[in-house]
C-alpha cells in the first residue's frame, strides 16, 4: 500500500513545479509584448555639462586662444604669483628694507608696526609702478580682454614695459655676473638680456640701493647715540642705558626734520 504521505508530497511538488512554469511563461509573454508596442527608442540626452580643454583654436569659428577652463586655472596659478611678483619686478623690496632699516636707527622697535610699514610700501610701490602698469594695460591687457591677442601674446607685450622699468635701475656689474654664472653669451643689446637674468640682477641691485639708502639714514641718529654715551659716561652714570635717553631724541630730531617727508620724497624721487 503505497504511502499517502509521499503521494500528498510528490503533489506538492508537482504544483511548484507547474506555478514556476506558468510564471516564466508569463513574464516572457509579458517581455515580448513590451518589446513589440514600445515606440521606436528615443535620441540619447544631451549631457548635463561639458568641459573643453583647449590650448588653441580649432579653426572655425572659435576664437584663438585657452579655453575658459584654462584660463580660469592660469589666473588662479597667477594670484598664487603675486607676492613674487610684488617683490621681484617692483620697487617694493627697496622701500620696505629701508622702512626696516630707519625704524632701527630710531630705535623704535615695533613702532610703526610692520602692518603699518608694509601697508604704505604698497601703496607706495602703486604709485611709483602706475605708469608702468599704464603701458602693460594699455598694450596687453586691453586688446587681450578685446581679443585682439591671446593670452601668450598680452604676455609677451606687457613684460616689456616692466623690463624697461628694470633695466633702468639694474647695475650692469649685476647682469653681467648672472650671465656669466649661467653661461649666457653677452647679448648684443641691454634688452636682449633674458629675463631670467634680468630679474635676480635687479633684485641684488635693489638690495644694495637700500642698504646705501639704510647707511645715510643711520649716520645722524649715531651720532645722537655717541653723544649721549659719551656724556653719561663722563657723569659716571655707567647703570643707564643711553638708549633709554638717545630715543627721546632721535625721535625728536625725526620729527622736527619732518622725517617721514623726507624720506617717502627721497625714495619716491629715487625712481624718476
Amino acid at each position: 500500500m503505497p504511502d499517502s504521505r509521499c503521494d500528498g508530497g510528490g503533489k506538492i511538488v508537482m504544483g511548484i513545479r507547474r506555478t514556476t512554469a506558468a510564471a516564466v511563461l508569463l513574464a516572457g509573454a509579458i517581455t515580448v509584448f513590451a518589446v513589440t508596442a514600445a515606440p521606436a527608442a528615443a535620441p540619447a540626452a544631451a549631457p548635463y555639462g561639458k568641459i573643453e580643454l583647449r590650448v588653441d583654436g580649432g579653426g572655425g569659428t572659435r576664437d584663438e586662444g585657452l579655453a575658459m577652463p584654462l584660463r580660469i586655472l592660469f589666473f588662479l596659478s597667477l594670484l598664487s604669483f603675486i607676492p613674487a611678483i610684488l617683490i621681484s619686478l617692483t620697487c617694493f623690496t627697496r622701500i620696505v628694507i629701508v622702512f626696516h632699516f630707519l625704524r632701527q636707527a630710531i630705535g623704535t622697535q615695533e613702532t610703526p608696526s610692520n602692518q603699518i610699514l608694509l601697508g604704505l610700501a604698497l601703496f607706495m610701490t602703486i604709485f611709483i609702478m602706475q605708469p608702468v602698469g599704464q603701458k602693460v594695460n594699455e598694450e596687453a591687457l586691453q586688446p587681450m580682454v578685446r581679443g585682439e591677442i591671446t593670452e601668450t601674446q598680452a604676455l609677451d607685450r606687457g613684460i616689456i614695459p616692466v623690463r624697461e622699468f628694470m633695466l633702468r635701475y639694474t647695475r650692469k656689474a649685476d647682469i653681467a655676473l648672472f650671465l656669466n654664472v649661467s653661461h649666457t653669451p653677452k647679448p648684443a643689446a641691454p634688452q636682449a638680456v633674458p629675463t631670467t637674468v634680468l630679474i635676480p640682477a635687479f633684485m641684488i641691485s635693489e638690495l644694495k640701493t637700500a642698504f646705501e639708502i639704510g647707511f645715510i639714514l643711520f649716520i645722524p641718529f649715531l651720532v645722537i647715540d655717541v653723544v649721549v654715551a659719551s656724556v653719561l659716561l663722563s657723569l659716571g652714570m655707567l647703570q643707564l642705558p643711553p638708549i633709554v635717553i638717545s630715543t627721546p631724541f632721535k625721535v625728536l630730531l625725526f620729527v622736527m626734520v619732518d622725517g617721514w617727508n623726507l624720506v617717502v620724497g627721497s625714495l619716491v624721487k629715487s625712481f624718476y
